[in-house]
């Protein structure tokens, strides 16, 4: 007894010592806290989404979900061959080129109207916080920070470690110019050397002007928060994006819901929306789309184009690694009016202003 007592100590210590690192960041304090105190969306001591939302679906458990990913593994969750890329040469591109790249999961680089964007970008392959316990899939970081240009606005929209990446947004601080986040996210930032200045934090339901034309509007998603042991104390975050000539739905994570039809209503119809669609399951659709919800999201905002995220890099949940794609391009081929779908691959320019490029399915044939 003794034994197993000293042993659970030991564990408990260790980890309490492990959760100092930087890479956890750091609590909302002080005049932030307060800030956050003052939400209309923060209750109970947390932030709270607009419905009721488990992350477990009723009627099943966490002991369900633990077992199945770790006991009932499908054979398929990551590829055998290197998931196929193109490096562009971002350094290069001419500023008046309207574009997107995708590197992966939920990162991406959005080159809009003279203005360079960047949301939710992990270099590290490593999407947790224990060293390479969720690597990325072979092919698939083909980039680094130092291939990228100076970012004028960087975009997160919540702070799990598959879209707040600490050593990526280290080694990209001195590119950066601006952050925008939900309430509380700065101080991660603020820990890990980032200026109050350089910070945007936002509530649901807010509006920035960023000149020029461009506007952000701060919009709900369903979703939660946390990077240690408490959760949901910085607020998750989906965006409307204005420039000049374009608009575009960021869409973060979320389950479905109501909210996709009030943002279409307000701010609709979308040249573009990013929605998540990988890393899915019944057991919690409520915080992640199924697939035909992805759909059923991008409908509700009025999209001309949807370009599905969320996937073929991590492994996250126990469906085969291509099962998105698949699924959804599926899906959509038997919907009434199909939505384009933009599904590059890694690395491959998506011309924003180009409602007739087409994409390969990438991904069919591969193993």
């Amino acid at each position: 007894m003794i034994t197993v007592v000293s042993l659970v100590a030991i564990f408990i210590i260790a980890t309490i010592i492990y959760i100092q690192q930087a890479k956890f960041g750091k609590e909302p304090v002080g005049a932030r806290l307060e800030k956050i105190k003052k939400s209309p969306n923060f209750r109970d001591g947390k932030f709270q989404n607009e419905h009721y939302t488990p992350e477990i679906t009723e009627g099943y458990s966490y002991y369900q979900v633990i077992s199945e990913f770790f006991f009932k593994r499908n054979p398929h969750r990551s590829p055998t061959d290197a998931i196929p890329a193109v490096k562009t040469d971002l350094l290069n591109l001419a500023i008046d080129e309207d574009i997107m790249v995708w590197f992966g999961h939920s990162s991406y680089f959005i080159q809009l109207d003279g203005k360079r964007i960047l949301v939710d970008p992990v270099f590290s392959g490593n999407a947790s916080p224990l060293p390479g316990t969720n690597k990325a899939f072979r092919g698939t970081d083909q980039y680094t920070v130092a291939d990228l240009p100076p970012i004028d606005y960087l975009f997160i929209s919540h702070d799990h470690y598959d879209h707040t990446d600490y050593e990526t947004l280290v080694a990209l601080r001195p590119k950066v110019k601006k952050v925008i986040c939900g309430l509380g996210v700065g101080s991660h930032f603020e820990k890990w050397g980032y200026q109050e200045s350089q910070l945007i934090e936002r509530d649901w339901n807010e509006e920035i002007d960023l000149a020029g034309g461009f506007m952000v509007y701060t919009t709900p998603a369903r979703h939660f928060s946390g990077r240690g042991f408490k959760k949901n104390n910085t607020l998750w975050l989906s965006y409307v994006l204005q420039s000049p000539t374009t608009k575009i739905f960021i869409g973060g994570d979320s389950g479905y819901d109501t909210h996709y039809a009030e943002i279409g209503s307000k701010y609709g119809p979308f040249d573009l929306a990013i929605l998540d669609n990988g890393q899915y399951d019944i057991k919690w659709r409520y915080i992640h789309h199924l697939p035909e919800e992805a759909l059923k999201a991008a409908q509700d905002l009025k999209a001309q184009r949807l370009f599905p995220v969320h996937s073929s890099k991590f492994i996250m949940a126990n469906h085969a690694w291509d099962e998105p794609l698949i699924r959804i391009s599926a899906l959509n081929k038997n919907l009434q009016n199909p939505i384009p779908l933009v599904t590059p691959m890694i690395g491959e320019l998506v011309y924003l202003k180009n409602d007739q490029q087409t994409f390969k399915e990438w991904w069919v044939g591969m193993e």
